[in-house]
């Protein structure tokens, strides 16, 4: 099975080999899409590198230098299922579909609802089609596993020919929680049934309160903007502030597309980077370093609360993806401040980044789960067309 995961201004595929199942052959990613920096990078399944190049590519280069690497080693001709990230499937998909026809078109429909990344998944998806005629392809939606939350929670408090015309919260970031999901299950049982937040802290960034494994709200709304501060986009806004920027500075559409998903968050606020281990490396000497760290723990906290309450208390609070994986200083900050919900912290397993980083005595379990999309996408590819 392959995999192909399209991001913004990244690329990820991996190679499953048939048996035993879940086995890594090929790991590729491609990094810092539509730059002069543009790096790709080729492992085997023990992380041996097999190929590195670097150099501008767009989005179809990237896949294209993928796929013929693939063709070229002779790997890629046993492929017998595909498996896409869609980060858009609108109100319809609540669940990973095979590819056909009517749903590439059903999908350039709901373009204008995600056009930062829905053109280059349907783009990615005629391509590999191409490339694999004679395969299943799968598409797996992160926007399917909020598709269940209670009605209040996805409505914005808009006239309703608004949320007619589909301009209601979806959520993102579904593959994740999934798989987390599935890991916490595997790791607590029942209790995973409880009431639960997840932190997914990258960079993009998002959260969600689950109970009884349902996803019952999460922060990101119509599109991956909302919600949490990230890397380079800014999160929940006052509406206001965007009608000012359109009347003070004249701008357009684009303008403020630029602004709000790439121009903002941790690297706008620091005007250095949207990295956070840089930032956190700097703040002691950089006050705009310290400012962006300090508000995006800040933002964070206020939303685990949020959730929280949502949730009628938090059994258990799961850090996962680059940020919440490996930012001891970040998960710190947040939890800090929680101790009204029971969250005790014990700094010596937080620094190790062990997988529970809660104290003995904490209320709520905290702990740190590694996520894997790529794994999440192959299973349901797997349960759909070779099962």
């Amino acid at each position: 099975m392959l995999t192909i995961n399209v991001g913004s201004s990244s690329l990820k595929s991996v190679l499953y080999a048939a048996e035993p199942p879940e086995r890594v052959s090929v790991r590729a990613s491609v990094d810092r899409i539509d730059t002069p920096g543009c790096r790709v990078g080729i492992l085997d399944g023990s992380g041996r590198p097999l190929h590195h190049s670097e150099g501008f590519l767009d989005h179809g280069g990237a896949l294209d230098a993928i796929l013929g690497w693939l063709r070229a080693d002779g790997r890629g001709e046993d492929v017998g299922a595909v498996g896409h990230r869609v980060v858009h499937g609108g109100r319809n998909h609540r669940e990973p579909t095979l590819v056909t026809d009517a749903l590439v078109s059903g999908l350039r429909a709901l373009v204008p609802l995600d056009p930062q990344h829905l053109p280059h998944a349907l783009a990615a998806i005629d391509r590999a089609r191409a490339e694999y005629p004679d395969v299943p392809h799968v598409a797996c939606f992160d926007t399917a596993f909020h598709r269940r939350m209670p009605q209040v929670a996805q409505l914005f408090p808009l006239p309703r020919d608004v949320a007619d015309g589909g301009v209601v919260r979806y959520g993102f970031h579904g593959l994740s929680y999934e798989y987390v999901l599935e890991e916490l299950r595997v790791l607590v049982g029942d209790l995973a049934d409880g009431r639960v937040v997840i932190a997914h802290l990258g960079s993009g960034a998002s959260m969600a309160a689950v109970r009884g494994g349902v996803g019952i709200d999460t922060t990101m709304g119509l599109t991956p903007a909302g919600g949490l501060m990230m890397s380079t986009r800014s999160g929940d806004l006052d509406p206001g502030v965007l009608i000012h920027l359109l009347r003070s500075r004249a701008a357009d559409a684009a303008a403020l597309d630029r602004l709000v998903n790439g121009e903002s968050g941790l690297l706008g606020v620091s005007g250095i980077t949207g990295d956070m281990e840089e930032l956190v490396a700097r703040e002691r000497d950089d006050t705009r370093a310290a400012d962006a760290v300090a508000l995006f723990c800040y933002t964070a906290r206020k939303h685990v609360g949020a959730l929280a309450a949502v949730l009628d208390g938090l059994d258990t609070l799961v850090f996962t993806a680059g940020i919440g994986e490996n930012s001891a200083v970040v998960r710190a900050r947040i939890c800090d401040g929680l101790g009204y919900l029971g969250l005790r912290l014990e700094p010596a397993r937080n620094a190790e980044h062990a997988p529970v980083i809660s104290s003995d005595t904490s209320r709520v379990a905290v702990r740190v789960i590694p996520t894997d999309e790529d794994l999440m996408i192959a299973r349901h590819t797997r349960r759909l067309a070779l099962c």
